[in-house]
């Protein structure tokens, strides 16, 4: 006598309370996500695209005004809108906003990439022209996007998953070098250091060359010098 087969186990439905939600409804979800995805770095990449030598700036929210690091970037990005170069930052508070302010005081193009977040990041007053990201993923693509280099001032756990982003995507050569500079030497020798004997002496997981990807500077005036000469280029992901 043969038994009966036993009809195969149902998956789950996963419910909320007010929104009830299939496994077929998920899976749909997925798609429209993969297409807002797609949407955001389109318009990313065509936002971007209208603006011509492009200088990214990263650094701390946490610095008001009478920082001396808030002052360094402010007259930074001056001295570089002055030059021709368009400011771009993630549009927030701090240094951001040291950056965009600079931009606007020396008559350039000031622009802010925002995240939209459950208590919306407020986009500071000296962003010209702005445009907003769900995802933080794609807003990190578009900030190290085509710019001719990048500075980096002192920050916190968001500033420093920018630089090693960045710093990993020139060692793997999946975009061309371009100047990468760090400053306020207070800030960042300590971690250069660490760098030097412990990644590269000590363990070797890391090459000598690895430690030229990116350049400590003393001053702002030497930040200008390498930069004012830095030539255009039309994007430089591989």
């Amino acid at each position: 006598m043969t038994q009966k087969k036993s009809a195969p186990p149902q998956l789950p439905v996963h419910q909320h309370p007010q929104h009830p939600i299939s496994i077929t409804d998920f899976r749909r979800d997925s798609s429209w996500r993969i297409f807002r995805i797609m949407a955001e770095f389109v318009d990313g990449f065509q936002f971007l695209a209208d603006y011509k030598k492009t200088v990214s700036m990263f650094g701390s929210t946490r610095f008001k005004e009478k920082n001396h690091h808030y002052k360094e970037a402010r007259q930074l990005a001056k001295r570089l809108a002055k030059d021709g170069f368009t400011i771009v930052t993630g549009g927030g508070q701090g240094i951001m906003e040291a950056a965009n302010r600079g931009a606007v005081e020396g008559g350039g193009e000031s622009l802010g990439l925002n995240i939209q977040l459950p208590h919306e990041q407020k986009i500071n007053p000296y962003v010209l022209h702005s445009t907003s990201f769900h995802y933080f993923f794609t807003r990190k693509v578009m900030l190290d996007f085509a710019a001719e280099a990048y500075v980096f001032f002192p920050g916190g756990y968001g500033t420093l998953d920018e630089f090693f982003e960045l710093i990993e995507l020139v060692q793997t050569k999946k975009i061309k070098k371009v100047p990468i500079l760090l400053v306020g030497r207070d800030f960042w020798a300590g971690l250069i250091d660490w760098f030097s004997t412990q990644l590269y002496e000590q363990h070797h997981s890391i090459d000598r060359s690895d430690l030229d990807i990116f350049r400590l500077v003393d001053s702002i005036d030497e930040a200008y010098e390498l930069l004012r000469n830095t030539p255009e280029n039309d994007g430089h992901i591989t």
